[in-house]
């Protein structure tokens, strides 16, 4: 897919609404870049006041290159560490496929070894993010299990519109609109928690809520596997075995929100719920599946699917040969580039680097993850573990005038989150780890 030669504007989505006709023209230059005001308001909190544009980009591989660079960069070379892009931009040998090929992907992509850990062949539904996928899913389980009661973890983030922002368990994205039917479980943070790495303890919770919270049946247990949003929090060990045995003994299914940690991106398995050894019943995926393409899915065995058939329920561009075409290609490259090794290789190297650097550095206060979905907490007590939100900032543009984008997350907004394509090199890990010493060395 390419995407060269297109205009987006530095740190923000390019879903944004904006005319072209607001561009502002470089004197001099036939050169465009988006001026801030143009952007909606809430998108503009996505730059940080000393951001600097970098105006147009080409992509290739996982780096992206400026017209005209940022202020202070020679070389208009940086390192990029997007969500969506599992490989990279404008892989030469996956482009232009003919039209009779696209129009048989959505076929090919629904291959069952994708799916190989339900015993029978599932079910999927198509959908154009993760919103909708989770969206979907919730209301399967509604239907499926004639129960109302969702639980859900504190610090999740499981999408926008109403049901998802219902289970999403932060403040920061929610909005004052009727919310009902949702319960957050004790956020089984290894780092944070009160139970420190104790899976099992903080499953109990999940028993209580269904217990003193409901009638004793539920509808469904919905968590990602490694919180993406929430600042690259990893389950603690033994947690979701404990907790999908609590919920199906209430009669409720188990949802894996694999928006984030799917598609090879944890390195040591292809999902992230394997990590924890456990099947859920239905699976949610988008971003890496469709490399920056509007793609989601919803996954599941065909007797939950069937509820869909109590009336009518369809996605009008969900499915679409041209995004399916993009996933196929996606899942194309994977196997043949060995991605999953590579996210496992380097992303295992790159977080040693992390370590050094966190033992290093006293406003490091850890470093999580697997493979190449990794968080770094910044604090500026380590016993108090108070988030170094100001410092984060900081560092983060520091980072950014020495060639490297690096986004945040956390609820406190002080975790750097490292997300690059699945193609990342070694080379790249040093970069990123050295940009990274430096920028922390300089506070």
């Amino acid at each position: 897919i390419h995407v060269s030669d297109v205009p987006i504007s530095f740190y923000f989505n390019t879903n944004s609404f904006y005319s072209s006709s607001f561009s502002q023209t470089i004197a001099g230059s036939s050169k465009k870049i988006l001026r801030l005001p143009v952007v909606t308001v809430n998108m503009q909190r996505f730059v940080t006041a000393r951001a600097k544009w970098v105006g147009e980009l080409r992509g290739l591989s996982q780096r992206c290159y400026s017209q005209f660079g940022l202020a202070s960069q020679k070389d208009d070379d940086m390192i990029i560490n997007p969500q969506m892009p599992h490989f990279d931009y404008s892989p030469p040998p996956y482009n232009g496929p003919s039209a009779d090929e696209i129009l048989s992907k959505r076929k090919e992509f629904l291959s069952p070894s994708m799916f190989y850990f339900y015993e029978k062949n599932p079910v999927v539904f198509f959908t154009n993010s993760g919103t909708e996928a989770n969206e979907l899913a919730i209301m399967m389980a509604r239907l499926y299990t004639g129960c109302h009661d969702i639980i859900s973890l504190r610090n999740a983030y499981h999408g926008n519109a109403a049901a998802t922002m219902s289970t999403t368990g932060q403040s920061v994205w929610k909005f004052n609109v009727v919310q009902s039917g949702v319960h957050h479980a004790i956020n089984p943070d290894p780092y944070r928690g009160v139970f420190g790495s104790d899976g099992e303890k903080y499953a109990k919770d999940v028993e209580d809520l269904i217990q003193f919270g409901t009638s004793g049946r539920v509808a469904a247990f919905m968590s990602e596997a490694i919180q993406g949003v929430g600042g690259i929090v990893e389950l603690a060990p033994g947690y979701l075995p404990a907790a999908y045995s609590a919920v199906r003994k209430a009669g409720g299914l188990c949802i894996a929100d694999e928006v984030q940690s799917g598609f090879a991106r944890t390195g040591s398995h292809f999902w992230g719920f394997e990590n924890q050894g456990v099947v859920p019943d239905i699976v949610t995926m988008a971003k890496g599946i469709g490399n920056g393409i509007p793609l989601g899915a919803v996954v599941t065995t065909p007797e939950i699917a069937e509820v869909l058939c109590h009336s009518n329920y369809f996605n009008t561009f969900g499915g679409n040969p041209v995004c399916t075409s993009a996933g196929l290609a996606v899942l194309r490259v994977i196997e043949k580039e060995n991605l999953q090794e590579n996210a496992h290789v380097v992303g295992s190297y790159l977080k040693e680097r992390l370590m050094a650097i966190k033992n290093k550095h006293e406003i490091v206060g850890d470093v999580r993850g697997r493979g190449l979905l990794l968080g770094v907490e910044l604090v500026t007590d380590r016993k108090l573990k108070t988030p170094a939100k100001a410092e984060t900032l900081h560092i983060m543009d520091k980072m950014k005038d020495m060639g490297v984008l690096v986004g945040k997350g956390g609820f406190r907004g002080n975790v750097f989150r490292i997300t690059p394509p699945l193609c990342f090199t070694k080379e790249d890990a040093d970069f990123v780890a050295d940009v990274m010493d430096c920028a922390m060395s300089k506070i």
